[in-house]
């Protein structure tokens, strides 16, 4: 066992589990994949913005009550169970997907729904999350109005790409925040989050070389995901395996659990694995951005989130 530099223990070993994302199996080899380092909550401001600055993550181990979590979880679930997506007489706050299949689009406007709603804005604006990113950013915080929460179905090969947070974000201040947030326990086999390791240098890199390729568009296409410079949505790429290879670096992935939340750097590259889920359960989650109020603020962040919204 090894230690991270909050004191969590690290396993030096990797689960004997197939993980694939677009496609790809990621390598199990232990120079190509490994564990997220957690950290307590309750250290110093100090010693999370210094593991935040050295990891490009911060893995804080439960920062919210668990219970609240699992509510929240049943409640958001209740509000989908009458498009066909949960087992038949679950309990909603377990996210047992139902062997048929479900009318994918009334979900997705339930889910927009959601995202507009005064108990969805009060799980994301809560004081013990509005008070981290107070002492984190070093002044009030501000929480982007456009919002995200996504559901993944068992047995789907649905995957986010690999991409760093800036590339959607260039209208505004560099210094963002983004806390990924599960809601309910996400299992690696569940497809959450993944880090490339050491990736917030290579993000930094990559967005320098777009800065100097853009720098004769138009204003408005120069922060924009889709202009003719970037790859295809702003993606860094699909072929996670690659990723580690060509970077010479690990994936990183963790056992999330109810209360968790993870800080990273809009420069960190992450993506998602599918959920393979021998449960058959859901997964859940919610990613929101933060930054200093006083920095500026991308204005095309101030809306909800849609599905086509282009961001």
């Amino acid at each position: 066992m090894s230690r991270s530099a909050s004191g969590a223990q690290l396993e030096d070993t990797v689960p004997a589990i197939t993980l694939i994302a677009n496609g790809k199996t990621l390598s199990t080899a232990r120079n190509r994949l490994g564990y997220l380092s957690p950290t307590d909550p309750k250290v110093a401001i100090e010693t999370i913005r210094k593991l935040f600055a050295e990891q490009g993550y911060v893995w804080l181990k439960g920062v919210l009550p668990r219970s609240d979590v699992i509510d929240f979880r049943g409640w958001v679930f209740s509000h989908l169970a009458d498009t066909g997506m949960l087992k038949s007489g679950s309990d909603p706050a377990l996210g047992l997907a139902a062997a048929g299949a479900f009318d994918r689009q009334l979900a997705d406007r339930r889910l927009m729904a959601l995202v507009r709603s005064t108990a969805y804005e009060g799980f994301c604006a809560q004081p013990l999350l509005s008070r981290l990113m107070d002492a984190f950013v070093g002044g009030l915080s501000y929480l982007h109005k456009r919002k995200l929460m996504r559901f993944t179905m068992p047995g789907t090969s649905m995957a986010t790409p690999a991409h760093y947070d800036l590339v959607y974000l260039r209208g505004g201040t560099s210094r963002i925040v983004t806390a990924w947030i599960p809601i309910g326990d996400v299992s690696v086999d569940m497809g959450g989050l993944v880090y490339l390791q050491g990736s917030h240098a290579i993000g930094l890199d990559m967005e320098a070389r777009f800065a100097r390729d853009n720098a004769d568009l138009r204003p408005e296409e120069r922060i924009s995901a889709f202009n003719r410079n970037m790859s295809d949505g702003g993606w860094v790429s699909k072929d996670l395996p690659d990723m580690a290879e060509r970077f010479d670096t690990r994936w990183l992935i963790a056992d999330f659990e109810a209360g968790d939340v993870v800080l990273h750097s809009p420069y960190m590259i992450h993506a998602s694995t599918t959920n393979h889920s021998a449960e058959g359960r859901i997964r859940l989650s919610t990613d929101i951005r933060y930054q200093n109020v006083d920095d500026e603020i991308d204005a095309r962040w101030a809306n909800h989130w849609s599905l086509d919204d282009m961001l």
